[in-house]
């Protein structure tokens, strides 16, 4: 059976606006899902832009216009403007999502509505109640899963998962990998979709 590893951040706005296609594909190509939660600031650090000074107009004005125009394209709802606590902590959203599970319809919903609610919905990803709610809309356990996260060998997974997005080279949320050839970015779907069809020729290698 095809797999596609996730790799993406429960807040991520490009992950959110590929999010919807990106299961269409998964599903039409009959591939299942193997999400891989983690944590893209340590990412964004290892690959050296935590010290990167740009004006917040310059920031705003970039990151949200294409986060518009993609919305609009993809037919995706947000809240055009970037959410009020997008800066929180969101381990525990990515460790909710490990803890229900590597693959599955429930993570899939799960991951979507994390996403879909913290760019459509301004949610507080941070936040317990709001965390139990999300799970709740898509028919899961939140009570359940947030204990569960808790646990030392989900946060340890978590790790190993950013961990392992840093050794591999890539470079941001969502990440999408099909028999090893990376595709980094939501607009980068239609190529996934080739891909899962037939594979692109690749002399390529990855640095890491």
């Amino acid at each position: 059976m095809k797999t596609i590893e996730y790799f993406y951040a429960a807040y991520s706005g490009y992950a959110y606006i590929g999010s919807a296609l990106f299961q269409e594909i998964a599903a039409k190509a009959g591939a299942v899902v193997v999400h891989r939660p983690f944590f893209l600031r340590d990412l964004v650090t290892a690959r050296g832009n935590a010290e990167r000074v740009r004006e917040e107009t310059y920031v705003s004005y970039w990151f949200g216009r294409e986060i518009g125009r993609w919305a609009e394209y993809r037919g995706a709802r947000t809240i055009k403007r970037r959410p009020t606590y997008h800066h929180e902590s969101y381990d525990m959203a990515n460790r909710m999502l490990i803890a229900c599970g590597e693959t599955g319809a429930a993570t899939d919903r799960l991951a979507h509505g994390f996403l879909e609610a913290h760019w459509a919905d301004d949610a507080d990803l941070s936040n317990r109640h709001t965390l139990l709610a999300i799970a709740a809309s898509v028919g899961l356990d939140g009570t359940a899963l947030f204990e569960a996260a808790g646990a030392e060998e989900i946060d340890a997974q978590h790790r190993a998962n950013t961990r392992e997005a840093i050794d591999r080279g890539f470079f941001g949320s969502p990440t999408y990998v099909v028999d090893g050839d990376p595709f980094y970015g939501q607009d980068r779907l239609e190529l996934v979709a080739r891909a899962l069809e037939k594979p692109f020729a690749n002399d390529w290698t990855l640095p890491a």
